[in-house]
């Protein structure tokens, strides 16, 4: 934490008009306290991810916004933790006083119904769900409707739920049957960064995810190997450790095809390792299969670098549009490597779809919101709990 968002987590101050001065006065204005319960690994940069981003992201812009947050992070393996993780997760929440106001993430709070909704009784509870549990890729029926039950159950025992995108909140209200007027959308914001000078202005693919089944990158491999006549290289950028037999799958299936050259799976990268990816890029690939918003697709655009997708969840509320209609992105149908392959060879043999595709991400760069909008989404959120718990339950 610098110390400029030091200064403001003691201190925030507030135009207040008066009619006897010209000019606004300034008056100080002590802040209000939110607990943020979070898991453990969000600050491992060895495990990146959209939502662990996120939560550090807010954590810090908060403050301006009249929050001071006190983070808990509880390790475990979330959704399904073990004994000690449950432990502490009730330890954590039962300690603090009555009338707190409780910010959990979703990953560790919609699994364990049995703890969080009692709290709800007494504490002023949010949940902020970057991905609903049933949604992860490569869970059996049997699981992803165990976890769905779930998380029903916690989301409709707390007053407010956060999802990250107007996709996300559609969905949340129609599969879990949740009072709209009690799910919240405060969208991931973006970091305008240089333009990405690319490489040659064509050729080079980055992927920016974590090396798991919901990532689908598999796809993005057999779509690669159908346009080996052209030039390209990818890199894919992200965490290998959280699916090994994914991983292992993956480099099988790169070797089958003889990719190993032009192929590359860097790993996860952080600051000016990731800078200088994103630098090189000339269009970015993402194949999942499913996203409530894609933080990296905005990355990308803040860049000015096109994006190829997958026309999954809140993909193409992420990819948008530019200010004159432009739109800064190819959106393909899931599950379908053959169009994928065919928007390549459209990347690679079209100068004006490239020059179209640039400009409209240029266009889309300038007009992202940044993260100070999502703060500010969540603490009005946070403003509007109950004050009596009991009636929010």
């Amino acid at each position: 934490m610098t110390d400029t968002t030091v200064e403001r987590a003691r201190l925030t101050y507030v135009p207040v008009q008066n009619s006897a001065l010209k000019n606004a006065e300034i008056v100080p204005m002590s802040l209000r306290s939110v607990h943020f319960v979070m898991p453990g690994g969000v600050d491992d940069p060895a495990m990146p991810s959209g939502g662990n981003a996120y939560d550090r992201r807010v954590s810090l812009d908060l403050p301006g916004f009249g929050w001071q947050v006190h983070k808990h992070a509880v390790s475990g393996q979330w959704p399904r933790p073990g004994e000690a993780a449950r432990a502490e997760l009730a330890r954590t929440l039962r300690e603090l006083p009555d009338g707190t106001v409780v910010l959990l993430d979703g990953l560790v709070a919609c699994g364990v119904p049995e703890i969080v909704v009692p709290e709800a009784q007494r504490l002023r509870l949010a949940v902020l769900v970057h991905l609903p549990l049933g949604d992860e890729t490569g869970l059996s029926p049997e699981a992803a409707a165990e976890l769905d039950a779930l998380e029903r159950e916690v989301l409709r025992g707390v007053p407010a739920v956060i999802a990250t995108s107007d996709w996300a909140v559609r969905r949340l209200v129609s599969h879990h049957g949740l009072a709209p007027d009690r799910v919240h959308c405060a969208a991931p914001g973006a970091d305008i960064a240089p333009l990405a000078s690319g490489t040659d202005g064509v050729s080079r693919l980055l992927c920016v995810a974590a090396v798991t089944p919901r990532k689908g990158q598999h796809r993005l491999v057999e779509a690669l190997a159908a346009v080996t006549d052209l030039p390209w290289s990818c890199t894919c950028v992200g965490s290998l450790t959280q699916d090994p037999e994914y991983v292992a799958e993956l480099r099988a299936l790169i070797a089958k095809h003889g990719l190993e050259d032009r192929l590359v799976l860097a790993g996860p990268q952080a600051g000016a390792e990731l800078d200088a990816s994103y630098a090189a890029a000339d269009l970015m690939v993402l194949t999942s299969y499913a996203e409530t918003y894609g933080m990296a697709v905005t990355e990308a655009l803040a860049r000015g670098i096109p994006v190829l997708a997958t026309d999954v969840g809140g993909l193409p509320e992420a990819v948008g549009r530019a200010p004159d209609g432009g739109v800064p992105g190819i959106l393909v149908p899931p599950e379908d490597p053959a169009a994928l392959a065919a928007e390549l060879r459209g990347w690679f043999g079209e100068a004006d779809v490239r020059r179209r595709l640039k400009a409209a991400a240029r266009g889309r760069r300038a007009a992202l919101d940044g993260w100070a909008t999502t703060a500010r989404s969540l603490a009005g959120v946070l403003g509007r709990l109950p004050d009596e718990p009991r009636r929010a339950a």
